[in-house]
This record gives structure tokens, sequence and C-alpha cells, in this order.
């Protein structure tokens, strides 16, 4: 992936948090590409060596169970101790993706499933930006996008646990966008449609009723989503906080 000059971010340091999903690599990748360092931190092992493996050989990352409210402390210690110390806590890029997918009819959801959507894509992202935040202000800088879905200001049939995880989201990225602008913090919000991983050919898409219902008649790529990724973590993106970009192929412009 090409990078303009002014969208470098060789000598920053990025930490990209998932929860779940198939896009946290290509997100990474696109990171490193960029000019990142990038340490993983991912709610389950196999999800962590996904990202871990579309990284440099030798790349660092960490295990976080939001249930534990020590386990975002615990992640940056683990930070710590593989920079050795010479980051000195300094944090650059901090990206969330939050999009634990998850879909269900409202009489079919209990409690406790309900509460562990939202502790994946809600309350793990919160944990971390509470320990990250800190650090940001600290040196003056910093440079935050929560990944959400376009479902955070749109409906969907059997989709209301997930679509409150994604509104809460989209609601802590403008509220902390306020409270931390001060400390020359950014934090926006890249909101994504239906994203294809597997490298479906356009005839096998357009095969799918979701597909027509798209203005764009496509799923988006990682590829749509990289290059804004990068902008978005860049020293350029300067006055532009609080915003979430839509990447879905004209999803909620559609009626």
């Amino acid at each position: 992936m090409p990078v303009l000059p002014e969208y470098d971010l060789s000598g920053k340091t990025a930490i990209l948090a998932t929860s779940g999903g198939g896009e946290a690599p290509f997100l990474a990748q696109a990171l490193v590409e960029g000019g990142a360092s990038v340490f993983a931190v991912a709610r389950t092992q196999a999800l962590l060596d996904a990202v871990l493996g579309s990284l440099p050989a030798g790349s660092s990352g960490a295990v976080m169970d939001a249930n534990d409210p020590g386990s975002a402390k615990q992640v940056m210690e683990r930070f710590d101790r593989a920079y050795g110390g010479q980051s000195s806590g300094k944090i650059d890029i901090l990206v969330n993706d939050a999009r634990s997918m998850y879909a269900q009819a409202l009489e079919q959801i209990s409690v406790d499933e309900w509460d562990s959507v939202q502790t994946r894509n809600a309350k793990a992202p919160f944990l971390l930006s509470q320990q990250v935040l800190p650090r940001m202000a600290k040196a003056e800088y910093g440079r935050v996008v929560n990944m959400i879905s376009e479902l955070a200001e749109r409906g969907m049939i059997n989709g209301s646990a997930f679509a409150a995880s994604q509104a809460s989201v989209l609601a802590l990225t403008r509220s902390l966008a306020v409270e931390w602008s001060r400390f020359n913090i950014r934090i926006n919000a890249i909101g994504t449609g239906w994203i294809d991983t597997q490298g479906q050919t356009l005839e096998e898409q357009r095969e799918e009723l979701l597909v027509r219902y798209i203005p764009l008649r496509r799923k988006g790529s990682p590829g749509d989503i990289g290059p804004l990724l990068v902008y978005l973590c860049s020293e350029s993106c300067d006055y532009s906080t609080g915003q979430p970009v839509y990447v879905d192929g004209g999803l909620n412009a559609h009626p």
C-alpha cells in the first residue's frame, strides 16, 4: 500500500486491539505498511495468533479478558516489557476493533449473552482507552481509531445486542474526543459495512441477496479501509475528531 509522506507512521508505536472478526490482521498490516510498530491485543489466543501472523517476526501481543477489570493494566505491563522500557510507556496510536458479531432475536437473548456482547465490544475499548489515554496525554499527542459497524446508526432484524454495542462505542468515541482534545489527542471512528476477507469474486458476491441492497453492489475489502486507517492515525489528521467515517458502500445513505 503506497503511503503519502505526510501520512507516514514511521517511528510511531501502535496498539491494535480486537474483539473478533476477520479484519484485524489486515488492519495490523496497514499500520505496518504505514511505518508503525504494532503491539497486538486480542480477546482470545486464537485471535491474537491471527494478528501476530500478519505482523513482522518478533512482534508482540497479549490476550485481554474484559471480564477482568485488571486485565487491561496487565496488558500495559506486557507492552512495557515488550518494548524494554525504550518507549517510556509512550503510545502514539490506539486502534480498537470492537466488532465481534452477534445476531439473535430479542426474545432469545439471555442476560448473560447480552452482557457478553457488551463486554466484548464496548467494555473492552473503554478499559483499554482508560489505560492508554493518560499516557497519550502525558506525551501531549495521540491518535485513536475505533472500528465500528454501520449498525451503530442503523437497525437490523436480530441485531439489537450487536447494534447497541456499536452505538456505545460511537458514543464513547464522541465523548472521549471532547474530553481529551486539549491534550492534542484525536479520536475518530471508522464504520464499516459488509467486508469480504475471503477474496470472493464480484460475480460470487452478487449472488448474495445482501449485496443487491448495497448501493455500490459489492462488499468492501480490507484495501478499502487500510488507507483511511493510516490517515486517521497520522499527524495529518489534525482537525478531525469525534467523527465516524463510514466505508460501507453507501449503506448508511440507503433508505
